[in-house]
């Protein structure tokens, strides 16, 4: 009898595993377009950061295999385990680690850096999906909540330590992950969101014009609904809270926010920003982005691109080499790329059979989500400059390493299909 053979790509998700295949390759070329000048062009340059990125996508892709050949049972398993060994790693980064532009968050290893927390997602993702598909019953209790809110705010705030804001903002993308399992209500939702559209237009309008208008809208509703005096004792008490919020928005922002903070949401809301000094980078990103107009310049052929005018093109700023050399066209066919990879992770993760499986690919799904909508907002101009990547593009080994370890999982989970 012909023994079977083994083969780590049955039942593995096709769609997923090319996009993601097609998004390191682009993430390659764009790197390598970021940073060729004309003084080198060897496309296996191990000493220029297209070569490196090239040695992080075959690392990825190693691991990857490895993740794909192993037994399910380490991931749902050992997931405690390898949490709490990544708050380890994280704790000793703030002991042990090496400063880069005043963010303690890398390990300096020979010619590379290990940032630790691109590590912790996917760890966080685990550990979540483990708690919440453990909890027995149908009722989630205070405690249930308290628990899962606990196991992201460790790491979240472990990395805020490492003053990697962008990062920590990052881990909140699991609000959505929780809200989809019932431990968020939707109102918390809705409360966020006016929190930073609040804090926004505090930021635009003088708050006493705001104020007036949430006490205003107040004793409209209050006349509308007179008779139901329990309704109107709580619009009341909203009312005082979001006016609490509001006056309280410019001390934040004078006192807590450190000063390139400041610099980064104030390049946004104000038109007579010094554009050679805080307002630089954003500046640029958008003329590069827009000079490519439909179609693009060409490939290597973008003279923002080539002469360094954007900080961090490699990097945080890859968006605007593809939209430099690719234009609007290649610009528009990346976000779709994006969007059809999200949407394939969230219907499969609504086909799975485990609770596990579910909660961990919505993990995914929104902590890519988050790198993609805020990495792209923040190219033209949409959110602050808070310095996360693009998945599977920007230049960095660990965010390589990180994502594709993220994004493997589930598709091994979803390759085996498990009944809890």
């Amino acid at each position: 009898m012909r023994p079977q053979q083994f083969n780590i790509l049955k039942d593995v998700d096709k769609p997923l595993l090319i996009i993601y295949l097609i998004l390191v390759f682009i993430g390659v070329a764009n790197v390598y377009a970021a940073e060729i000048d004309g003084s080198h062009k060897a496309i296996l340059d191990f000493s220029h950061n297209h070569g490196k990125q090239i040695l992080f996508a075959a690392i990825s892709l190693l691991i990857a295999s490895i993740i794909l050949s192993v037994d399910i049972k380490i991931f749902t398993s050992f997931s405690y385990a390898i949490y709490w060994f990544f708050i380890l790693v994280l704790i000793s980064v703030l002991i042990f680690g090496t400063e880069i532009k005043a963010t303690k968050a890398w390990f300096q290893i020979g010619g590379f850096a290990i940032q630790p927390s691109e590590f912790a997602k996917f760890a966080t993702a685990m550990v979540i999906a483990k708690y919440i598909s453990s909890v027995k019953g149908t009722t989630i209790k205070f405690k249930n909540r308290l628990k899962a809110f606990i196991l992201i705010a460790i790491p979240t705030a472990l990395v805020l330590m490492q003053n990697d804001t962008g990062t920590t903002l990052v881990f909140g993308a699991f609000v959505f992950v929780l809200y989809r399992e019932g431990y968020v209500s939707g109102i918390i939702l809705a409360f966020i969101a006016m929190a930073i559209f609040l804090f926004v237009l505090t930021l635009l309008i003088n708050e006493i014009y705001i104020i007036a208008g949430i006490v205003s809208l107040t004793i409209i509703i209050s006349i509308i609904i007179r008779k139901k005096k329990t309704e109107i004792l709580q619009l009341i008490g909203v009312c005082i809270l979001l006016s609490a919020y509001v006056y309280s928005v410019d001390y934040c922002f004078e006192n807590i926010l450190q000063h390139h903070q400041k610099e980064r949401i104030t390049v946004l809301i104000d038109d007579e920003i010094d554009m050679r000094g805080p307002g630089y980078n954003l500046n640029q990103s958008k003329i590069a982005i827009g000079s490519g107009g439909l179609w693009g310049k060409g490939y290597l052929e973008g003279t923002q691109t080539k002469f360094d005018f954007v900080p961090e093109q490699g990097t945080d700023f890859i968006f605007c080499t593809i939209g430099e050399e690719w234009g609007f066209a290649g610009s528009t066919t990346l976000i779709l790329i994006y969007m059809i990879f999200l949407i394939r992770i969230v219907l499969l993760a609504e086909k799975q059979r485990s609770i596990f499986s579910r909660i961990y690919g919505y993990s995914v799904a929104s902590i890519l989500f988050f790198h993609f909508a805020i990495n792209i907002g923040m190219t033209i101009g949409l959110v602050p400059v808070i310095g996360i990547p693009l998945p599977f593009l920007s230049y960095g080994g660990s965010s390589m390493v990180g994502f594709t370890i993220l994004l493997f999982i589930f598709l091994k989970l979803d390759a085996k299909k498990l009944e809890r």
